[in-house]
Order: C-alpha cells, then structure tokens, then sequence
C-alpha cells in the first residue's frame, strides 16, 4: 500500500459523520500515523479531551500511557512513524449514565479499522482496553489475556488494560500487572523503537 492510499483513507476516516446524530454533536474522528509506524495501538474510542484536542491521547490516560507504562517521551509516542494510533471507535462516543463514556460503536471499527491495519507495516499491535481485546479476541478472559503473548495478522500482540483513573480497582487487584507483566511490554516496546534500555 502507499502513502497516498493511507492519506486518503485518513481524509475519509477523518470526514465521516456517521454517528452525528446518534452522539448529538459534531464528531471529530482521530486517525494518527504513517504507514511505516512500527507500532500499531488501538484503544477503544477518544476521550473528551481528545475530541477537543483532536491529539490522540492528550488526557490523563495518555500520561499514565506514556510515563509509567511505556516509559516513553512525548516526542517518541507523538512521532507518527513510532506509533499508529487508532481506536474501535474513531470520535468520542459521549458520556454515559453512570458517568463513563459510552461504549464504542462496533460498526466504526468495522467500517474502517480493517482498511487502516492492511495500510500500516507495524511489527506489532498493542490493543489497549477491554473493547479493543474483545473485537479481535471475542470470546477470550479479558484479564488472562492481559498477562498472555497473542497474535494477530502474523504479528505479535499485547493487551493492556485501559490506563483510565477510573480503573483503579483492577490495578489493584492485579498488582503484578504494573510490577511484572507492563515493564516486559515496555522493554519490547523500547527494543522495536530502538530506544537504550535502562
């Protein structure tokens, strides 16, 4: 595939407005990369932030994400030939009921999801909450899978949990998530970026 033909599925994502009157506001899908991204994350939909922002990320999540997870700059995980970033659902799908947001509507990521992963040459996924797992792995323990090596399109796979504050209760119940399992990720993260390990 080339540049041209990512750009201008880019330039479609990005004018899709297909969810505007089901969200009841103008949508702001996020599509961040180039083809040569060596790694490819796909979380589940955009936060508030990140629909007013239009900068994948840009939230307390994103902190966590970068700093203590992947241990990573700003500069490193904003460069769009390090990181693809994508989602399940490409806008922010708007708050729900109990005060979280919204699940992310399935057919986004099957109208576009596909078409963004045969344009990108990552040599890995990082899939990055329970909805992201769930797409490519529906009937798999979401947990188990967290602390488990997968593989997808031939290309290897991690999952993690969503960096989110309101999900401190699994961290805490998982303690050997961020003691064991996320700094062996990173390390594999740092290697594929060739950043010095520490």
């Amino acid at each position: 595939m080339s540049y041209d033909l990512l750009e201008k599925l880019q330039k479609e994502i990005r004018a899709c407005h297909d969810c505007e009157e089901r969200f009841g506001y103008f949508p702001h899908p996020i599509a961040f990369g180039k083809k040569e991204a060596k790694i490819m994350q796909i979380s589940q939909a955009p936060s508030k932030l990140v629909h007013e922002t239009l900068r994948p990320f840009n939230d307390p999540s994103g902190k966590r994400l970068r700093e203590q997870w992947y241990q990573i700059s700003d500069d490193v995980f904003y460069d769009p030939a390090c990181f693809y970033i994508t989602s399940i659902a490409h806008c922010y799908p708007g708050k729900a009921k109990n005060g979280g947001d919204q699940k992310p509507p399935k057919h986004c990521a099957d109208k576009w999801l596909a078409k963004e992963m045969a344009c990108v040459e990552n040599e890995i996924y990082i899939l990055i909450g329970r909805y992201a797992a769930h797409y490519f792995f529906p009937k798999e323990n979401f947990t188990k899978m967290i602390f488990e090596d997968h593989w997808l399109n031939g290309k290897p796979t991690f999952i993690l949990p969503h960096p989110s504050p309101l999900n401190m209760r699994w961290f805490k119940m998982y303690p050997q998530f961020e003691a064991e399992r996320m700094p062996k990720i990173a390390e594999r993260i740092k290697e594929i970026l060739e950043i010095p390990l520490e």
